[in-house]
């Protein structure tokens, strides 16, 4: 019975990560923004923030939010250490 119930259970992560996808393919739709935009940008936010701190590329996250009349551009950023 284990067994059955393992493999009709519900993967919540899956679920929420699949949602989010979507999420932001539509917010990037409406904002006229494409993958390859955003991808660019976030490389070019690379080497900008890079020159200053060494940062966590890997964890980098950038997206954006729309609103009903605007658009913000999130980046969250984990930064390693300052570069002095």
């Amino acid at each position: 019975m284990d067994f059955i119930n393992r493999f009709f259970k519900e993967d919540t992560a899956s679920k929420n990560m699949a949602v989010e996808r979507l999420r932001l393919v539509l917010v990037h739709d409406r904002a006229s923004v494409s993958t390859g935009l955003m991808e660019s940008l976030k490389e070019e936010m690379f080497q900008v923030i890079s020159k200053y701190m060494e940062i966590d590329e890997k964890n980098m996250e950038v997206k954006l939010n729309a609103g009903e009349r605007s658009t913000a551009l999130i980046a969250n950023i984990p930064v390693k250490k300052i570069k002095r």
